[in-house]
């Protein structure tokens, strides 16, 4: 792999980590345009870790004040305060969120990556989830904020998580759908859904890391590390950029974006 291609599939991930467009729909992109190979390994290592850094930088406050506030929760002396006890209840229901996609992993992965990674199946899941995501955005009552996650909300959220196992499907589009259908407003949807994929990167970066250990495969140091650097940087300026807007612009212009990107992903399967 080269510097360019490192620089191309390194924003690609950035961004699409946390935009509800789908990675996976990008990153077939590459290599049917182009011929480019697999990335290989070490490489899906250096771009999670640098997402994760970006998230949680980003997000540096809230998550001390949940981490804080939930590790206090454990401790049978620890006074809480009414707003760290709201805190405390948000981390745990991050928590309850993401057992679904993690047991879902568990169960099915090995059967989604032999017969779900094909461009139709990521062609038209791109489209469908588009096109829901459309509706919620439009029928969502947009009132509810993270004080009103409660069990039930984050046990939906945490199901449609599930789904997004499902090439084409985005994490972070199908979560934000569902909680636009629950009516949460745009950023409190948002954020759920920024603070919920933190274990999930996390927990797929320290699997790719022990694969990575487990295997010995040779790695370029420099470009590895350049390639963090360039997925941490365009992730952190999404998320920055995606809540300074959302408000403003909605979730449309997303949704026509993957509506064409289906299309053209339909056209290069039925060439192929």
């Amino acid at each position: 792999m080269g510097w360019f291609e490192a620089f191309v599939l390194a924003v690609v991930q950035g961004l699409t980590e946390f935009l509800p467009i789908s990675s996976s729909a990008h990153l077939i992109l590459p290599s049917q345009l182009f011929g480019w190979e697999d990335q290989g390994l070490a490489f899906d290592v250096a771009v999670h870790v640098g997402t994760l850094l970006a998230i949680i930088i980003y997000f540096r406050s809230e998550i001390v004040e949940l981490f804080s506030a939930w590790i206090c929760s454990l401790v049978p002396r620890c006074e809480l305060s009414s707003e760290s006890q709201q805190q405390a209840r948000l981390a745990w229901l991050i928590v309850l969120a993401t057992i679904p996609a993690g047991l879902s992993g568990l169960l099915f992965d090995d059967f989604i990556s032999e017969h779900l990674r094909s461009t139709l199946v990521i062609a038209t899941t791109t489209i469908v989830f588009g096109l829901l995501l459309w509706v919620s955005d439009r029928r969502g009552a947009r009132s509810l904020t993270l004080n009103n996650v409660d069990v039930k909300s984050a046990l939906v959220i945490g199901l449609s998580q599930a789904l997004a196992l499902i090439p084409g499907t985005s994490r972070s589009g199908i979560t934000m759908t569902a909680a636009l259908l629950l009516g949460f407003t745009r950023d409190a949807a948002a954020r759920f859904s920024f603070l919920l994929s933190i274990p999930l990167i996390g927990a797929a970066g320290t699997l790719k890391t022990k694969e990575l250990l487990e295997t010995g495969t040779d790695t370029q140091l420099q470009l590895i590390g350049f390639a963090t650097i360039v997925a941490f940087l365009s992730a952190y300026i999404c998320i920055h950029f995606f809540l300074t807007f959302l408000e403003r612009i909605g979730f449309m212009p997303f949704v026509v974006y993957r509506l064409a990107l289906g299309v053209i992903l339909f056209v290069l399967a039925f060439v192929a």
